[in-house]
C-alpha cells in the first residue's frame, strides 16, 4: 500500500510549487517585456527609414525658399510652400523628429560632418549649416553638414 504523505511532506510540495509558478510568471513577465522593447526598437527603425527618405524632400523644398526672387516673396503660391515646409517640420517633430543645432554650437563630431575648417584654435564652432542634420531619438538619423571655424 502507497504511504499517505504527511503534513509537513504537502507544505514543502505546496511551497515548492508556488516557488515554481512565481519564478514562470517573472519569466512570462520578462518575455512580455522584451518583446515590447524589441517592438518599440522595430518601430524606431521602421521610422527612421521612413524619415531617411523624406529628408530629400524637404532639403529641396528649402532650397527652393532660399531662391525665391525678391519680388516673389510675399507671393500667395510662394507664401503656400511656406506653410508645407513648417507642416512637414511639424509632423517630423510629432514622431519625434528633431533637426540638429548648428550655426554658433561648438562643433561634435556625434552630430556634425565638417566640410571645411577655417582658422587654428582649440574651440571649433559652427559657422554655417550646409545641410540640416536629424536625430530620432537619441539616434543620429542624418548628421548636419557644416563649415566650421576654430578659435
Amino acid at each position: 500500500m502507497a504511504k499517505k504523505p504527511t503534513v509537513k511532506e504537502l507544505e514543502q510540495k505546496i511551497g515548492e510549487l508556488t516557488e515554481a509558478l512565481q519564478r514562470e510568471r517573472a519569466d512570462a513577465i520578462n518575455i512580455r517585456r522584451r518583446h515590447d522593447e524589441q517592438i518599440n526598437h522595430l518601430r524606431d527603425i521602421v521610422k527612421s527609414g521612413v524619415v531617411k527618405d523624406l529628408l530629400p524632400v524637404i532639403d529641396n523644398f528649402e532650397r527652393a525658399l532660399s531662391h525665391v526672387p525678391k519680388d516673389l516673396e510675399n507671393n500667395d503660391y510662394v507664401k503656400g510652400v511656406q506653410v508645407i515646409v513648417k507642416q512637414f517640420e511639424k509632423t517630423l517633430e510629432g514622431i519625434g523628429v528633431k533637426r540638429i543645432k548648428t550655426v554658433g554650437e561648438v562643433f561634435d563630431p556625434h552630430l556634425h560632418e565638417a566640410v571645411s575648417v577655417e582658422g587654428e584654435g582649440a574651440e571649433e564652432i559652427i559657422s554655417e549649416e550646409l545641410q540640416a542634420g536629424y536625430t530620432l531619438g537619441d539616434e543620429v538619423i542624418r548628421h548636419a553638414i557644416v563649415k566650421v571655424k576654430s578659435n
